[in-house]
């Protein structure tokens, strides 16, 4: 009732106006990444730069470059892998009906609560059986098991929606269960590799915990080696700040490419007719 008060201009002015409170943090990262070292101090943390220092930039890319690389080797394969087994996890559990499907989907479902913490020690142990321990395939192994619950349920509901009848003309016509998958489920189910792309990407990539427990020195992704980056004793806070923001960069670019998608394809489906 407050707000169908206001005039647009007053509602616009509040938007902005939290908009700026919310990137305020934002903004001492960028200003104090391009500070001098000798000029970054909390009665300075507002002010701009009497001058554009990139050194902090090339310091902590310097540094994490080789983390970078490795975050890449494990996100690609490992958003890739848990999105087309999510997708065939949903195909089957949506349109392939079999005794028992609900209560299998219900027992992956499950997997999505259990918490990292619980199942540290096994999994450690587990990993170190089959030589996987402190590996990037060993990562990538962890996240897409941890991710098919999620990405199964968000494929499950997207296939919900697609007609019964297109499936049984598809095997009418003699196509089979990965013939269907391929040419039918997979073309329709674009915008929704996109969502499940972009939210499997984003959460392999800034997750910590997996990261500095199973691997160690020259196999830690980047969130790791950020971590590692601020030292013990002394804080270099513009070289800290830079390596934040080189960190965050691939997330960001990825939301700016591809965030239209992203809102379509958590919107399909939700609407029929």
């Amino acid at each position: 009732m407050v707000l169908k008060r206001l005039s647009r201009p007053m509602i616009y002015l509040l938007l902005i106006a939290m908009s700026l409170f919310f990137l305020m943090p934002v903004y001492v990262m960028v200003v104090t990444s391009l500070k001098p070292y000798d000029e970054v101090t909390l009665a300075t943390m507002w002010q701009l730069p009497t001058a554009i220092d990139l050194s902090g930039y090339s310091e902590a890319f310097s540094k994490l470059a080789p983390n970078l690389l490795n975050s890449f080797y494990l996100v690609i394969p490992a958003t890739i892998l848990s999105a087309l087994l999510g997708a065939m996890n949903g195909y089957v559990l949506s349109k392939w009906k079999f005794k028992g499907a609900n209560t299998l989907f219900t027992i992956i479902l499950f997997g999505m609560f259990i918490p990292y913490q619980s199942i540290l020690i096994p999994l450690i142990q587990f990993l170190r059986e089959i030589g996987l321990y402190n590996t990037i395939p060993g990562l990538v192994f962890v996240h897409v098991v941890y991710g098919l619950p999620i990405t199964t349920l968000m494929f499950r509901n997207f296939y919900a929606n697609i007609p019964d009848e297109m499936i049984e003309s598809a095997q009418i016509d003699g196509a089979g269960f990965l013939g269907i998958f391929r040419h039918i489920m997979i073309p329709l189910s674009i915008t929704s590799f996109v969502v499940v792309a972009i939210w499997q990407f984003t959460n392999i990539w800034n997750e910590f915990l997996f990261a500095v427990t199973i691997t160690t020195s020259d196999q830690q992704p980047i969130m790791v080696a950020l971590q590692n980056l601020s030292g013990s004793q002394i804080v270099h806070w513009n070289v800290q700040m830079a390596g934040a923001l080189l960190a965050a960069l691939p997330t960001l670019l990825v939301y700016i490419l591809l965030g239209k998608y992203f809102v379509r394809g958590l919107l399909a489906g939700s609407v029929k007719g």
